[in-house]
């Protein structure tokens, strides 16, 4: 088990999502940060998809039951484990009752802490990822509160080195606030200038952001057209309301909207803007279809990397 010791203000299970349900409503969810959650995973040596423990908004600490190994990476953090400080994106090792103590986020959004085996809550839709709005999955669709206790399946779990680090040029660049995007499938009915608005404004995230989209402060960027027809959406879709503000959707997003879609983000820097807090700047840059492609074939071949790199342990 882990057992909550101090619940921060958010934490709950997520793993890469529910990607076979949007047919019937259901959003994919999931980590919203997919690279930390996925490379803490091959830093412990599980599958890519297994469930960690999503943290946000404070500190906080949890206890292991027996020994094992993990990882915590995304946001920068202040975190220690019996006293002794744990360095992020690497391989560490818990003994039996010891605490993995985070005293506060320092940058970025979300922490992920992934431990050998990954988390063992009911898989519902494929994925054992907590969708709050719905309140379903994860641990009882909700929360992780302070004195639950979250049952892990490390015990035949393979070995992997301990030290082993995702190193800075395998990691997307979450300092540097650019974000990618191509055009979206309404961008003909905007005037070139709203695409020149969005591409040159530096605009900051609202306060009025969450799982389900990023709100954008900055220039409106004006329309002619209003809401559209409903059609398919998907994480990463920008779309324009009638106030102009631009609404980046993220992991939670609906699976259908009627806001005109002006451009999407390109999937490898998702989890750039996903670790972006409120007040925080982006820039977008647009790209082709092609090069944000190869990008994220990019980002899946670092996290091999990441995972061969773990699985090298002595004598193996």
């Amino acid at each position: 088990m882990i057992t909550i010791v101090r619940a921060p203000p958010y934490l709950s299970v997520q793993d890469s999502g529910r990607r076979h349900s949007r047919a019937a409503g259901v959003p994919r969810g999931g980590a919203m940060d997919f690279f930390a959650l996925c490379a803490a995973n091959a830093l412990v040596g599980n599958p890519s998809g297994a469930a960690g423990l999503e943290w946000a908004l404070g500190g906080g600490a949890l206890r292991f039951d027996r020994d094992c190994a993990f990882a915590i990476a995304g946001a920068a953090v202040s975190a220690t484990l019996g006293g002794r400080d744990v360095a992020p994106w690497t391989t560490s090792y818990a003994s039996a009752g010891e605490s993995l103590v985070v005293d506060k986020l320092l940058r970025g959004r979300f922490l992920y802490v992934a431990v050998s085996g990954g988390l063992d809550v009911p898989l519902l839709l494929g994925s054992r990822s907590t969708y709050l709005p719905g309140r379903f999955g994860g641990h009882q669709g909700r929360l992780l509160k302070t004195g639950d206790s979250i049952p892990f399946s490390g015990a035949d779990a393979p070995r992997p080195q301990e030290g082993s680090h995702c190193a800075a040029d395998l990691m997307p660049r979450y300092d540097s606030g650019i974000i990618h995007i191509t055009r979206g499938t309404h961008a003909a009915l905007f005037e070139e200038s709203a695409w020149t608005i969005l591409t040159e404004t530096l605009y900051r995230v609202s306060g009025a952001s969450d799982r389900t989209g990023y709100k954008l402060e900055g220039p409106p960027i004006g329309t002619s057209f209003g809401t559209l027809p409903s059609e398919a959406g998907c994480p990463g879709t920008i779309q324009v309301p009638g106030d102009g503000l631009p609404i980046a959707l993220m992991a939670d997003a609906p699976t259908v909207g009627g806001y005109p879609k002006i451009a999407v983000v390109s999937e490898a820097d998702l989890p750039i803007l996903a670790q972006r807090r409120p007040g925080d700047s982006v820039r977008f840059e647009p790209i082709s279809i092609e090069q944000s492609q190869r990008a994220l074939k990019r980002r899946m071949t670092d996290l091999n990397t990441i995972g061969q790199l773990a699985s090298r342990a002595p004598g193996a």
